[in-house]
């Protein structure tokens, strides 16, 4: 592959989504070809995939019903629109990806991080990221953000526990802890100026090397 695949992380409320974009555009400022996408989704199935996982009627969604339903999503978005441009040589800017069923499935859902990962490991092959970045935040402070931001749409996650949060942003810290090489933190308690430039320092450094 001869592009680099760039992952944004973090807990409901993290402002991963926002970032990404303004990064998108400044990178196409600098000369990159850019390709930004996010999971589940990013091509028409699976988009139909995440409108089933997200449904906040779908209340009674199993646990690994759900974490077979991520990497069916990111088995399609991946072969059909990560891969082809990865090949073209792009930079490609993911919201989410197999982090977030290690944190969400994995440890927060207690189907063991390592099995979640077995999943993953059939849908993505040898795939994974060559930069990503954690936005760090309390989950006090994301789910705050949510109930504040009235055009963020509203879905399943949602309505977890607020312990359910308190295990994803643990679980985050143990897979930085477990790939410093490849996982970068970046202190999203902060304005939003301040996150995107520190966001883009990490990404145009990599870049750079």
């Amino acid at each position: 592959m001869d592009g680099y695949f760039i992952t944004f992380e973090g807990g409901e409320g993290a402002g991963k989504s926002t970032i990404l974009q303004a990064i998108y555009e400044k990178l196409r400022k600098e000369g990159y070809e850019v390709l930004a996408t996010r999971e589940p989704g990013g091509i028409e199935i699976a988009e139909q995939i995440r409108k089933v996982i997200l449904d906040p009627e779908n209340r009674q969604m199993e646990e690994r019903t759900e974490a077979l339903l991520y990497a069916a999503a990111r088995r399609q978005h991946l072969v059909e629109k990560v891969l082809p441009a990865l090949k073209e040589g792009k930079v490609v800017l993911c919201d989410r990806f197999i982090d977030s069923s290690l944190a969400y499935q994995g440890h927060a859902r207690g189907l063991g991080m390592d099995e979640v990962f077995s999943i993953n490991q059939f849908a993505i092959g040898e795939c994974m990221p060559d930069l990503t970045l954690f936005f760090d935040i309390s989950p006090e402070k994301g789910l705050d953000r949510i109930r504040r931001n009235k055009d963020r749409e509203r879905n399943r996650l949602d309505l977890e526990e607020a312990r359910f949060h308190e295990q994803v942003y643990e679980a985050y810290h143990i897979l930085l802890k477990k790939f410093p090489e490849r996982i970068s933190a970046v202190n999203a308690d902060q304005s939003l100026e301040a996150v995107e430039a520190q966001a883009f320092t990490h990404i145009i450094s990599y870049l750079n090397e």
